[in-house]
C-alpha cells in the first residue's frame, strides 16, 4: 500500500532525492577506495633479515618515514568524503528552491491563484468610495484655502482636476461593468483591475501635493486668519439657512408635497451642521489661545467641513425654488411645442402608405400623448401643481414618439434632469459617510450624460433618481455610527454620517483633510479628555 506521504509528494521530488543519494554514494565509494588502497599496496612477503650492519637509528628513521606516508594517504579520503557531503547538500538546496517555485516536475513557475471575482469586486467598490471621498474633501478644503493662497493654490487645483479625471474614468468603467460590458470573464477581471488602478492614481495625485498644501496653509503655525475666514463664512450661512427655512415653507404652501420632496429635511440638516461648526470653532479659538496650535488646526478643519456641507444643503433649497419658478414659466410653451410635435407626427401617420411611420402603432402613442397633455392642462388650470413634474410628463409623452429633441422641449428636459441630479448630488455629498459605490456610480454617470454633447437628459434623470434611491437606502442601513459613544450629541453622529469626521474615536475621530488615502487622516492623534 502506497504511503500517504509518497502519494502527496510531487514526482519531481523523487528525482531530486535520487540525485542526492547518487551524490552521497559516489562520495562514500571514493572515500572507501582511498581508505583501502594503502592496505592493498603494502608488501605481504616475510621480511628477510638484513645481512649488512645497518645502525638501529637508521631503521627507526625509516619507520618514521613510513608513518608519515600513512597520514598523507588518509587526508585524501577525508577530502573526498567532504566533497560528497557538499554535493549532497547542494542537491538538497536545489530541490528545496525548485519545490518553492514549481508545482509540476520540470514545469514553469506557477503564479499564485487569482482571488475570486467577488473579492475583487468588493475591493473595487471600497476603492471607488475612498477615492470619491478624498476628491470631495480635498475640493472643500481647497475652497477654504483658495482665497488666502491666491495663485499659489494652482498646483493643488491642478492635482485635484487630475484626480477628478481619473475618478470619472473609474466610475465610467464601473457603470459599463454593471451594464455587462465587457462580457468575457477575463476581460471583466481586467476591467476591475483598471478601476482599481484609476482610483489609486487619483489618490496618488492628491497625496503627491498634500505635504505642500499643508505647508502652504500653515494651519499648525498660525490658524488665526483661517479661523476668521471660517467664522465669516459661518455667519453668512447662518443668515442663508434661516432664509432657506422660510423659503421652503413658502414653497410647501404654493406647491404640492412632490415639488419639495427632493430637499425635504435639508434646512434642518444645515442647522445641525452649523451647530457642529459652532462647537468646533469655539474649541479652535480656545486651543489657539492656549497655544495648542495642532489642536486648533484639527478643530478648525472639522468646522470648515461642516460649514461646506451646510452650504451644499442650503444651496440645494435655493436652487429648487429657482427651478420651480423657471418650470412654471416654461410649462405653457412646452404644452404648445408638444402639441405642434404631435400634429406633425399625426400628419405623417395619415400620409400615403410607406411615407411615414406605421399608422397603427403611432396612432396609439399619439392618443396616449394627447391624454397626457390634456391631464397637464387640467392640472395647470385646476390649482396648485408641480411645474417640474408637469414638464417631465410633457417631455416623456413626446419622447416616446421620438420627438422633442430640440427647442423648448429640449430645454424643459434639461431643466428637469439638472434639478434631480443636483438634489441627488447634494444628498450624496452630505451623507457620504454611509453612501456606497453603486449610488455614487449612478450619480457620476448622470452627471456625465448631462455634460455630454449632445446631452442625454432623460437617461441622466433616470440615473440620478436611482442614485438618490440607493443613497437613501444606504443611509437607512447604516444606522448609528459606531464611533459615537452613548450620550454624545446628535450633531457628532451627523458629522460622522456626513464624512466630516472619519470615526474611530468617541468624539467622532479626526476630520478629513486635503489629500489621498495616505494623507487625508493627518489630523488623527490620541483623544484628549478635555475635548
Amino acid at each position: 500500500m502506497t504511503s500517504s506521504l509518497v502519494r502527496g509528494r510531487p514526482r519531481g521530488v523523487t528525482s531530486h532525492i535520487s540525485v542526492r543519494v547518487a551524490h552521497a554514494v559516489l562520495g562514500s565509494a571514493a572515500g572507501l577506495v582511498w581508505l583501502v588502497l594503502p592496505g592493498m599496496t603494502t608488501p605481504t612477503e616475510i621480511p628477510v633479515a638484513p645481512t649488512s650492519d645497518v645502525p638501529v637509528a637508521s631503521a627507526a628513521a625509516a619507520g618514521g618515514a613510513q608513518d608519515g606516508t600513512s597520514t598523507a594517504d588518509l587526508a585524501v579520503p577525508l577530502l573526498a568524503v567532504s566533497a560528497a557531503a557538499v554535493l549532497g547538500g547542494y542537491g538538497w538546496l536545489r530541490r528545496t528552491r525548485r519545490a518553492r517555485t514549481r508545482t509540476t516536475p520540470g514545469g514553469a513557475p506557477v503564479p499564485p491563484p487569482a482571488p475570486p471575482v467577488a473579492e475583487l469586486d468588493a475591493h473595487v467598490r471600497a476603492a471607488l468610495v475612498e477615492a470619491d471621498d478624498c476628491v470631495r474633501t480635498s475640493g472643500e478644503e481647497l475652497e477654504f484655502a483658495g482665497e488666502s493662497l491666491g495663485p499659489a493654490a494652482e498646483p493643488f487645483a491642478a492635482a485635484l482636476r487630475a484626480a477628478r479625471t481619473e475618478l470619472a474614468a473609474a466610475f465610467r468603467m464601473r457603470q459599463r461593468y454593471d451594464d455587462g460590458v465587457p462580457e468575457e470573464a477575463t476581460a471583466r477581471r481586467h476591467a476591475l483591475a483598471g478601476m482599481t488602478g484609476r482610483c489609486q492614481e487619483a489618490g496618488r495625485r492628491l497625496d503627491a501635493v498634500a505635504a505642500g498644501f499643508v505647508r502652504a496653509r500653515a494651519l499648525e503655525r498660525d490658524p488665526g486668519e483661517a479661523v476668521k475666514g471660517a467664522e465669516a463664512r459661518f455667519r453668512g450661512l447662518t443668515a442663508r439657512t434661516a432664509a432657506a427655512v422660510a423659503a421652503l415653507a413658502d414653497l410647501a404652501r404654493r406647491y404640492p408635497p412632490s415639488a419639495t420632496t427632493p430637499v425635504t429635511g435639508f434646512p434642518e440638516q444645515a442647522q445641525d451642521r452649523l451647530v457642529f461648526a459652532t462647537a468646533r470653532l469655539n474649541l479652535a479659538r480656545q486651543a489657539a489661545d492656549l497655544g495648542d496650535l495642532p489642536r486648533a488646526a484639527r478643530q478648525l478643519r472639522a468646522a470648515e467641513g461642516a460649514v461646506a456641507q451646510a452650504d451644499v444643503l442650503v444651496t440645494a433649497v435655493e436652487r429648487l425654488g429657482a427651478d420651480l419658478t423657471a418650470a412654471a414659466g416654461l410649462v405653457p410653451a412646452a404644452l404648445t411645442g408638444a402639441e405642434a410635435e404631435l400634429a406633425a407626427l399625426r400628419t405623417a401617420a395619415d400620409g400615403p402608405p410607406g411615407t411615414g411611420p406605421a399608422a397603427g402603432d403611432t396612432g396609439a402613442r399619439l392618443r396616449q400623448a394627447d391624454g397626457v397633455l390634456a391631464a397637464v392642462r387640467e392640472d395647470v388650470t385646476g390649482g396648485p401643481y408641480d411645474p417640474l413634474d408637469a414638464l417631465r410628463r410633457i417631455v416623456r409623452a413626446v419622447a416616446v414618439l421620438g420627438a422633442g429633441r430640440a427647442g423648448v422641449l429640449s430645454a424643459a428636459a434639461l431643466l428637469c434632469a439638472r434639478g434631480v441630479t443636483r438634489a441627488a448630488a447634494a444628498f450624496v455629498a452630505t451623507h457620504r459617510g454611509a453612501v456606497g459605490a453603486e449610488a455614487r456610480t449612478r450619480l457620476a454617470e448622470a452627471e456625465r450624460l448631462l455634460a455630454a454633447r449632445p446631452a442625454e437628459p432623460l437617461a441622466a434623470e433616470a440615473l440620478a433618481r436611482r442614485a438618490r434611491e440607493l443613497a437613501a437606502q444606504d443611509v437607512r442601513q447604516y444606522g448609528r455610527p459606531r464611533a459615537i459613544a452613548a450620550g454624545e450629541a446628535s450633531w457628532a453622529e451627523g458629522a460622522v454620517l456626513a464624512g466630516i469626521l472619519l470615526g474611530g474615536e468617541p468624539d467622532g475621530g479626526p476630520p478629513a483633510a486635503f489629500g489621498g488615502p495616505r494623507t487625508r487622516t493627518r489630523w488623527a492623534r490620541p483623544v484628549r479628555r478635555d475635548e
